[in-house]
């Protein structure tokens, strides 16, 4: 029994630091529940670049658990999050990418829940659509967000990219 939690911890550990390269950047930090000897219960704004698609950022907010729980690490997150998605700049696509692809994903408990956030293309109106939703092992959740990025021409550019050439089919 030690071994396997000794194995489970240092899984944890691993995991961790493996996903510390890929973490949004903290905007800032709100509480909303004052809890008395523990953290409080907070919303974190967090923004982060699509890594497929130079010149488009998104902006999160996820609540984070305080109290004991949330302290140590195994609080189950809920999974009110919102949303919001700009272009920043030209938009020049890295890679060709599926419908409901990846673009960001994050555990949001210990073992069950993750958040993720997906990119599609919507080619009639030339609009990266991102949406972010958390889902559980054994049951999903319908809370999600979606935020649309028409895409502009930039500065001088001429010529805007198409996202449905982008898109694999």
């Amino acid at each position: 029994m030690v071994r396997f939690v000794i194995a489970a911890l240092a899984a944890l550990f691993v995991f961790g630091v493996a996903q510390a390269a890929d973490q949004p950047d903290l905007i800032f930090k709100k509480s909303t529940v004052f809890k008395w000897l523990t953290p409080n219960d907070k919303l974190a704004t967090y923004g982060l670049d699509d890594p497929e698609v130079e010149g488009v950022a998104c902006h999160f907010t996820v609540p984070e658990r305080g109290g004991f729980k949330g302290w140590i690490g195994v609080a189950e997150e809920v999974s009110d999050i919102s949303l919001a998605c700009r272009q920043i700049g030209p938009i020049k696509f890295k890679a060709k990418f599926e419908q409901g692809e990846d673009v960001f994903r994050q555990r949001r408990s210990l073992f069950f829940k993750k958040m993720q956030i997906v990119r599609g293309c919507d080619a009639k109106r030339n609009v990266l659509v991102y949406m972010v939703y958390s889902d559980r092992i054994i049951e999903g959740s319908p809370k999600n967000s979606t935020s649309s990025v028409p895409i502009m021409p930039w500065g001088g550019q001429g010529d805007v990219a198409k996202c449905g050439d982008w898109v694999e089919k």
